[in-house]
């Protein structure tokens, strides 16, 4: 392990004094940050920053500076970003700064917003969608599965790629007991798609989500209403599939048409079917590996990038899994 303790000095370009304030955070706490995440030791005069630690240390912080001052030039710092930063620059895994780093594979571009992906899973996810027919996506909750689906199926409707999107949800109630919902049924079917229906408005915005799903541009609807259709030229996303059957995933499946993308997302751990199902998506991933056009990818506890307490969580209970 490298103990040997050098200092790096870091030019932030270009010179930006609202820039820099935002990076040092209200009395420099993300500085604080920082120092604290990788032990180092922070010191600036202007755009001119020294960080002092153990080489491997000293650089991934250099390299989180950086990347934070390129980004906050069009969105506002938050200790979440921070964190996320941090998170995706690991002592023995530094990533080389580019200011285009924009504009690489790295990015999701929506009318609304840039969203970019925080680790080596998410960003084979992303890249799996483009060279693929279908994709799945299995991991624990807070790993990114489905914001980074939509962002996708909005950037390809955006670009013309596909003519809708379609969204898609098995109904099975989480271990509550809802009983009988009242209203039509939009509003009986609406809070099992809520992550859904907030995810699109936070790209495309209230407004334009409403007028899209007026005009059958977007559709969002449980997964039995999948059945009997051909689905050309969208791109369809299977949310929550380990709530899936056998049956009714390889109906969904099976309702693709031509030029259309489908991702399939779910969390083999959170099943809430009955006791004497199985989950199909479960079955699909020793039915379809290794089929060309099919590809999997397979978020783990080290890849959510959520409050650093759900990490922590999901390691917990995959370990007492493990021992039961």
């Amino acid at each position: 392990m490298d103990t040997q303790l050098t200092t790096i000095e870091v030019s932030l370009e270009p010179e930006d004094n609202q820039r820099l304030a935002r990076l040092c955070g209200p009395l420099n706490e993300n500085l604080k940050q920082l120092e604290k995440h990788y032990r180092v030791a922070i010191n600036n005069r202007g755009n001119l920053v020294n960080i002092k630690g153990t080489g491997a240390a000293a650089k991934a912080a250099a390299s989180v500076l950086q990347k934070l001052y390129l980004s906050n030039e069009d969105e506002p710092l938050s200790a979440e970003m921070v964190y996320l930063y941090m998170h995706e620059n690991k002592i023995d895994q530094v990533a080389p700064v580019s200011s285009a780093s924009h504009d690489d594979a790295s990015v999701i571009h929506t009318r609304r917003k840039m969203i970019k992906v925080r680790n080596p899973n998410q960003l084979a996810y992303v890249k799996s969608m483009d060279d693929n027919d279908i994709v799945f996506g299995i991991g624990p909750a807070g790993t990114g599965k489905t914001y980074l689906a939509v962002a996708r199926a909005v950037q390809a409707l955006e670009s013309e790629q596909v003519s809708r999107i379609i969204l898609a949800r098995p109904a099975v109630e989480a271990g509550e007991r809802l009983g009988f919902l009242p209203g039509d049924l939009s509003d009986k079917i609406n809070p099992y798609l809520r992550p859904l229906y907030d995810a699109l408005y936070e790209m495309l915005g209230v407004e334009r989500v409403s007028k899209l799903i007026e005009k059958n541009i977007i559709e969002i609807a449980p997964l039995a209403f999948m059945r009997g259709r051909t689905l050309s030229e969208a791109f369809i996303i299977l949310d929550e599939a380990q709530n899936t059957t056998p049956e009714q995933i390889k109906m969904f499946l099976t309702r693709i048409g031509f030029g259309s993308s489908v991702v399939v997302t779910g969390d083999v751990t959170q099943i809430d079917l009955p006791n004497n199902v199985d989950s199909g998506l479960r079955l699909m991933r020793k039915v379809l590996k290794g089929i060309d056009g099919i590809s999997f990818t397979e978020f783990e506890a080290s890849d959510v990038v959520r409050h650093p307490i759900v990490k922590k969580i999901v390691t917990a209970y995959e370990k007492y899994e493990t021992r039961c």
